[in-house]
C-alpha cells in the first residue's frame, strides 16, 4: 500500500506542474476570474488546494503552517502560488518516503475545520481522501482552463504512468 501513496504523491506533484503550466499562460484578470468552480476562481482554488494540503499535512505530521480555514488565499500572484505549491509537492513526496506500513495502519486524530468534533482514523484512509481531494479539485482547475477557452489537459494516472511514472510499473 506505501508503494501506492509514494506513487500517488510524485502523480499529485506531476498534475499539479501540468495545471501550473497552463494557469501560468493566463491573464491576471483570466487567474482571478469566477469561472463558477467551488472557490470560484483559478485563484481561489488552487489556494484552496495549497491551504487543504497544508491542513492534513500538519494533521498527520504535527509541524508545518496550516490555515485556520478552506477558502485561505495564501498567495494572491501567481508566481509565489507557483513556488510554494512546488515546495508542498516536495514536502508531500519526502514525508511519505519516511513511513512504513505500520505507520499507514496507524490511527491519527485530528480536529476538521468545519466541524470540531474529534476524528480518529487510520493514516491510510486520510491520505486516501487527501489524494482524492486533490484530483477533485484539479478536476475544477481542468473545467475553468476549459470554460476560458484553452486546451484540454491529460491529467490522467494512466497519462503519468506512462510519460513520467513507469517507476512505479516495475515490480
Amino acid at each position: 500500500m506505501l508503494k501506492q501513496y509514494r506513487m500517488f504523491a510524485d502523480y499529485n506533484r506531476w498534475a499539479n506542474a501540468i495545471v501550473y503550466a497552463a494557469v501560468s499562460e493566463l491573464t491576471e484578470p483570466e487567474f482571478q476570474e469566477n469561472r463558477g468552480a467551488f472557490f470560484g476562481s483559478l485563484q481561489r482554488t488552487l489556494n484552496h488546494l495549497l491551504a487543504a494540503d497544508r491542513i492534513w499535512m500538519k494533521r498527520f505530521t504535527g509541524t508545518g503552517e496550516a490555515p485556520s480555514t478552506l477558502d485561505s488565499v495564501l498567495h494572491e500572484d501567481f508566481p509565489s502560488l507557483l513556488g510554494a505549491r512546488q515546495i508542498e509537492d516536495q514536502r508531500i513526496i519526502n514525508w511519505l518516503d519516511t513511513l512504513d506500513e505500520p505507520s499507514l495502519a496507524a490511527n491519527f486524530t485530528y480536529m476538521p475545520i468545519i466541524q470540531p468534533i474529534e476524528i480518529r482514523q487510520p493514516l491510510w484512509s486520510g491520505l486516501s481522501h487527501f489524494f482524492n481531494h486533490q484530483t477533485h479539485h484539479r478536476g475544477q482547475c481542468h473545467m475553468t482552463l476549459t470554460a476560458l477557452g484553452k486546451a484540454s489537459l491529460g491529467l490522467d494516472l494512466a497519462y503519468y504512468l506512462r510519460a513520467d511514472g513507469k517507476r512505479w510499473l516495475d515490480s
